[in-house]
C-alpha cells in the first residue's frame, strides 16, 4: 500500500465565510477581514454569552472595516452595542491587534489574556492576566483558560462548559494546519497542548481561522497524526544522507504549492528542533541536518 503523503488534507485557500454568524444561543462570531492564505477568510472574533454585553474573544488585525462591521454584528447577533470584556487567545498580531480598534469604540474594557512581556504593547491597553485554569465569565457562559503553549508561548485555549466546546485560537484551525513559528514556536511542546485538547473530549471546535469543526475529537486525533506523520517523512528523508531544510521541504511537501514552501521550511525546522532535543538529529556546519 502507498504511503500517504498527509493527512490534513483540506487548505484555508478559497474559503468563504459570512461577515457575522450566529452559531449557538451563547456563541456568535464577526469576520476580522483579514484575509490570507494562512488566515482563511479572516480571523474569527466571537461574543460569547447570553445577554446585551457579551464578551468578546480575539480582536482580529485591526483591519480600517472591522468597527464597523463589528457594530452591526453587534446589533444584529445580540442587540446589543456594548461588550463587556476582551478575551484573547495569544499575542500574535491577528488576534490582538484590532483592541486598538474596539476600545475606543466600545469603552475602556479589560484585556485578559496571559501575558506575554514584550509581545503585548500591540494591544495599547495595560493587561489583565489569566492564567491556566482561569475562568472568565458573561451571562450564560463560563471559560476556562487552557495554558496550550506551542504555537506561540501565551497560547490559551478556552473550554466553554456549557457546550463542551473550545475556542482553539491558532492550536487547531478550521482547515489545514497551523504554523509552529521559527522564532518563537515549540513543535514539542504544540503536540502536548493537543493532547491536552483531545483529554477534554470537546464535542465542538470554535477556531480562530475557518468554519466551526463538529466532529471536535477525531479533528484533534487527525492533528495529532499528521504531525506524526511528518515527523516520520523528515526521519525518512535524512536516511539517505544529510539534508539542507529545503531540500526536505521539497523532497516531502510534493503537493504543496512552492509559494508555501517557506511556511513549510518553518513546521520542517520545528520538527528538527524537536528530534534534536530528543538526540535524534544533528545539524552540520553547512545547514544540512543528519541522523545521529
Amino acid at each position: 500500500m502507498e504511503k500517504p503523503i498527509r493527512i490534513v488534507k483540506d487548505t484555508m485557500i478559497g474559503i468563504r465565510l459570512p461577515d457575522y454568524s450566529r452559531h449557538s444561543p451563547i456563541v456568535a462570531s464577526v469576520l476580522g477581514k483579514n484575509p490570507g492564505p494562512f488566515t482563511g477568510p479572516g480571523t474569527n472574533t466571537y461574543l460569547i454569552g447570553r445577554g446585551r454585553r457579551p464578551l468578546i474573544l480575539d480582536t482580529g488585525a485591526g483591519v480600517p472595516v472591522y468597527p464597523d462591521l463589528l457594530a452591526r454584528g453587534l446589533e444584529e447577533l445580540c442587540a446589543s452595542r456594548e461588550l463587556d470584556k476582551i478575551v484573547v487567545t495569544h499575542a500574535h498580531g491577528d488576534h490582538l491587534g484590532g483592541v486598538r480598534q474596539i476600545r475606543p469604540r466600545f469603552g475602556d474594557l479589560a484585556v485578559l489574556k496571559m501575558p506575554w512581556p514584550g509581545h503585548d504593547a500591540i494591544a495599547g491597553a495595560p493587561i489583565t492576566p489569566l492564567a491556566d485554569g482561569d475562568e472568565v465569565t458573561a451571562e450564560g457562559a463560563t471559560l476556562r483558560a487552557v495554558f496550550t503553549p506551542g504555537h506561540a508561548p501565551d497560547h490559551l485555549c478556552y473550554y466553554l462548559e456549557q457546550e463542551r466546546a473550545i475556542f482553539t485560537g491558532d492550536v487547531i484551525l478550521g482547515a489545514g494546519t497551523t504554523v509552529i513559528p521559527d522564532d518563537t514556536g515549540d513543535l514539542g511542546q504544540y503536540m502536548n497542548s493537543l493532547k491536552r485538547l483531545l483529554q477534554l473530549d470537546p464535542d465542538l471546535i470554535y477556531p480562530a481561522h475557518g468554519p466551526v469543526i463538529r466532529n471536535a475529537r477525531e479533528k484533534i486525533r487527525e492533528y495529532i497524526a499528521h504531525r506524526e506523520l511528518r515527523e516520520q517523512q523528515v526521519l525518512d528523508a535524512l536516511r539517505a544522507g544529510p539534508l539542507q531544510v529545503m531540500a526536505i521541504v521539497k523532497r516531502i511537501y510534493i503537493d504543496v504549492p512552492e509559494f508555501l514552501h517557506n511556511a513549510a521550511a518553518s513546521s520542517v525546522r520545528s520538527h528538527l528542533r524537536k528530534l534534536y532535543k530528543e538526540g535524534v538529529v544533528a545539524e552540520e556546519e553547512d545547514n544540512r541536518w543528519r541522523l545521529n
